[in-house]
């Protein structure tokens, strides 16, 4: 039996995985051949991609050593639109003079990379680096509450501030999300702020960015009646609104005169111990004392009874 297979059957096949190593064996398999007796070429590593987004398969291409393959024109453009369709690496170096070029060419890259075309417009004021994104699904970028957004624009920091000897700012925005986030943010804690002063109890908001916290405690802090500060640790730090008057909880003080002298009005009188009546003589004789069937000849009433015995 020959070593290598007939000319009719595959001696080289092409396979997709989630690692180089899976996209070999499953190759090998399907060939019935040893990794000894196979030519193994890597078309494209297996990538993650950015925040999740833009990932990529491994591609290889296992071959039967040795074998004279047909090898057919739709083999070849196979191969060659799967390297056309590996995203580029990005290996630029952002060392522009202008921070604006810098941050612009660094979104573009990260965004190609996340396969969306946007348009990106980018200007410095001096102090910050404001960027404009434009194009279709821009919820994608966006993010659940502006967090991809975010982490753009922290890197796009990073990348600015690199070789800048003063801090330079950076602000990304899209659709107008900043401003309409902010105005979100403003209306929610002016209704939170209403609930705590009506409630007398603490609010704890949802952990937010330091940038979204700001608005928070912004919009609050003339407020009369609620006061904010942060707690907790990133990326899990989060804004509480509580009342400056406190209320106070229970009936503690709802019985505080329960067990007092009573007052002229039917209810009851506290008094303090420098308030308290001097007690009068006899402090010993009480009504009790005085039992009519015992002194019915003596006394006719407990006033007398009572005069009587006021020198004992």
């Amino acid at each position: 039996m020959s070593k290598f297979p007939n000319p009719n059957t595959i001696t080289s096949i092409e396979k997709r995985a989630k690692s180089v190593d899976e996209a070999i064996e499953e190759a090998l398999n399907e060939l019935g051949i040893k990794r000894e007796e196979a030519e193994i070429e890597i078309i494209q590593e297996a990538s993650k991609g950015f925040l999740g987004l833009g990932s990529k398969e491994a591609i290889v291409k296992v071959s039967v050593k040795g074998a004279v393959p047909a090898a057919t024109e739709a083999a070849e453009e196979s191969a060659q639109e799967a390297k056309a369709d590996a995203p580029k690496e990005v290996s630029r170096v952002y060392d522009s003079e202008k921070p604006e070029e810098n941050a612009k060419n660094f979104i573009n890259d990260i965004l190609s990379a996340m396969g969306l075309e946007v348009e990106i417009t980018a200007s410095f004021d001096g102090e910050t680096v404001n960027v404009n994104l434009e194009g279709e699904n821009m919820g994608i970028v966006i993010g659940k509450r502006g967090d991809t957004l975010d982490s753009i624009q922290y890197l796009t920091s990073l990348v600015v501030n690199q070789n800048s000897e003063d801090y330079i700012k950076v602000s990304i925005d899209t659709e107008n999300y900043r401003a309409k986030r902010s105005e979100a943010l403003i209306k929610l804690s002016e209704r939170l702020a209403q609930k705590v002063a009506k409630t007398g109890k603490k609010f704890a908001l949802e952990p937010m960015n330091p940038y979204e916290r700001r608005i928070i405690h912004s919009n609050l802090q003339d407020n009369e009646e609620v006061t904010t500060f942060s707690v907790g640790q990133e990326p899990y730090r989060k804004v509480v609104i509580a009342p400056k008057n406190p209320k106070p909880y229970g009936r503690r003080n709802r019985y505080k005169g329960r067990n007092d002298h009573r007052n002229s009005a039917g209810g009851y009188k506290s008094y303090s111990n420098a308030e308290k009546p001097a007690s009068t003589e006899p402090a010993a004789t009480y009504k009790a004392d005085f039992k009519p069937q015992q002194h019915k000849a003596e006394y006719k009433n407990f006033e007398e009874y009572l005069a009587a015995h006021s020198k004992d």
